[in-house]
């Protein structure tokens, strides 16, 4: 049994996970699904929270689930799915396949309104002081994440070293930008890859991954009717598609 790592992405936490992890019933599998530094705990001592930081984080929880049970299938989403791709970047080795939802690493993409405001000193820090969990709850339900879920992500917004962080990590890529570091590397992905994508996506377009899938040959499964948590709102499309990728490796 190939061993999963699945990556939260902001302004998330491992929870976001729990309703795909049970559509996709993995029984035995080894599964990991690691908190970003910082984001259900407070920050350690010495850690940067930036993306190069959070990359080299990925490949140490990789290493660990490695040295035990071999090749991996990592799986990420939002931020996670950038630090997914990128740890595959550094360590191909260590996975068997990689498959992201709703980001992926692109040299066009600049970023959606929410990432421009956190990459800005003053306004950042600003949009956070006065941010309330209960606004956050509300809005994650809106779109589609489960009420109880939204509840749980928004408790953990009361960290501000979750907040801090999330500012960190943003400011380290320029908003969401990677046309001069990251993106240049897309060619170490390893070959077994695919896309998971909300059609509905507002902060990161269908047309992002459709941009991605032509120039890469990467293949991309459309979640119809859902948006950017679409492993939370179709848990059971997503797993479906896993399953697919993952039963054909």
């Amino acid at each position: 049994m190939t061993a999963k790592l699945f990556l939260h992405g902001v302004p998330d936490s491992p929870a976001i996970w729990q309703p795909l992890l049970a559509a996709l019933d993995l029984g035995d599998t080894p599964v990991a699904v690691p908190a970003l530094p910082g984001f259900t705990a407070p920050l350690t001592a010495g850690f940067p929270a930036t993306k190069e930081a959070y990359a080299d984080w990925a490949v140490g929880q990789a290493e660990a689930l490695f040295a035990e049970h071999g090749p991996i299938d990592i799986a990420g989403h939002d931020w996670g799915a950038l630090i997914a791709q990128r740890a595959a970047m550094l360590r191909p080795d260590l996975f068997r396949s990689w498959a992201v939802s709703n980001a992926v690493i692109d040299p066009d993409y600049r970023g959606h309104r929410l990432a421009r405001i956190w990459n800005t000193p003053i306004l950042g820090e600003l949009f956070m002081a006065l941010s309330k969990p209960a606004k956050l709850a509300e809005g994650l339900a809106a779109q589609g994440v489960p009420a109880d879920i939204a509840e749980e992500e928004a408790a953990q917004w009361a960290l501000k070293d979750k907040r801090r962080a999330i500012l960190k990590l943003y400011r380290s890529a320029k908003g969401l930008s990677f046309e001069h570091d990251w993106a240049r590397d897309i060619g170490k992905l390893p070959a077994k890859g695919m896309l998971v994508w909300g059609e509905g996506d507002p902060y990161v377009e269908l047309s992002v991954a459709q941009r991605f899938s032509s120039r890469t040959g990467t293949p991309l499964t459309v979640i119809e009717g859902a948006g950017h948590w679409a492993i939370a709102e179709r848990p059971d499309a997503v797993a479906a598609a896993l399953h697919s990728f993952w039963n054909g490796l």
